[in-house]
């Protein structure tokens, strides 16, 4: 099928971008776009320290990335995210990530250790849903200034007692584990909330993918970002339109 009336790839996307392409302009989706229809009304949020919900967190795994990852293909295999080693000392207590370099966000931030310290004491501070995650090791509002620190390029985290590394580690995996651009975030607080508001409708990671626009129970566009730390996304559109009934 060919696009109706003529419409070009340009002019589909930016309807996209408003979210107000009616389906008859989709008569066929361009190569480098990738248009899903799906329930996504279980988003309580994208903020990636407070998502905790499936479809949130799908969205947030392309827009951020964390100090270590797991291996898809390696169930169970630690793998560098942005962190290129890690250790742990040995009291068993004390972790620390040494932060790659050359890493940008997506404003043109470069990542640091100071951004990668800052976003985990921000999940304890703001202690939304998956807060837990990080405050089970014994960290708290309180205290989390001193138990994560940063110094050069090296970020420093350090339990209350001894844990199994191979459970700290994989906590660190998570989601609310995610690094955000910590000044991007900050210019964008209200009234303490640590820039919560603002990141509810923004995304500012260094993953593949930049939010381009985001409506609650309508859907949400993603865009590639060109000169991706890990290499180009091949897709260069994502369009996730929010479909309540398989059937439909």
């Amino acid at each position: 099928m060919l696009l109706k009336h003529g419409f070009g790839r340009a002019a589909v996307f930016a309807a996209l971008l408003a979210g107000t392409a009616p389906l008859a302009l989709l008569a066929e989706t361009p190569a480098d776009t990738l248009v899903i229809a799906d329930a996504i009304d279980d988003i309580v949020s994208i903020d990636p320290h407070e998502a905790f919900e499936f479809s949130g967190t799908d969205l947030n795994n392309n827009t951020y990335d964390s100090l270590v990852e797991l291996d898809p293909t390696k169930p169970g295999e630690l793998v560098p995210g942005l962190a290129e080693s890690w250790a742990v000392a040995d009291d068993g207590m004390t972790y620390t990530f040494k932060v790659k370099s050359g890493i940008t966000f997506s404003s043109g931030n470069p990542l640091t250790a100071e951004d990668a310290a800052g976003s985990l004491r921000r999940v304890v501070k703001l202690n939304k849903t998956p807060a837990f995650i990080l405050t089970q090791f014994g960290l708290t509002p309180e205290n989390v200034d001193q138990m994560i620190t940063f110094d050069g390029d090296t970020v420093t985290i350090k339990t209350d007692k001894q844990y199994a590394p191979s459970f700290v580690y994989n906590c660190l995996t998570a989601g609310v584990a995610s690094i955000v651009d910590m000044k991007t975030v900050m210019a964008n607080e209200v009234d303490g909330d640590m820039g919560n508001a603002w990141l509810k409708q923004n995304s500012a990671g260094t993953g593949a993918y930049v939010l381009r626009s985001f409506k609650p129970n309508e859907g949400y566009v993603l865009e590639a970002r060109a000169g991706h730390w890990r290499g180009d996304a091949t897709i260069k559109n994502v369009f996730m339109q929010h479909v309540p009934e398989g059937a439909t």
